[in-house]
């Protein structure tokens, strides 16, 4: 089983993490951090494969991905 884990401080919405995912499970939520930016969400972690490809584009480290 794999787990996407989103550090919702450090997310600032940029969207990187969106584009590179192969499998197109992130989105931007619904729900703001403290500063304001809507947070990454995964939609469905089920079909993740954990290629950590989103953790590598973060630019603000706020992507975790364990398997």
């Amino acid at each position: 089983m794999v787990k996407v884990n989103i550090l919702e401080k450090y997310c600032k919405s940029c969207g990187l993490c969106i584009d590179v995912c192969p499998k197109k499970i992130l989105e931007i939520g619904e729900k703001s951090n403290q500063k304001g930016y809507f947070t990454v969400v995964c939609k469905d972690e089920e079909k993740c494969i954990g290629c950590a490809l989103c953790g590598m584009m973060c630019p603000d480290v706020a992507i975790e991905v364990y398997k």
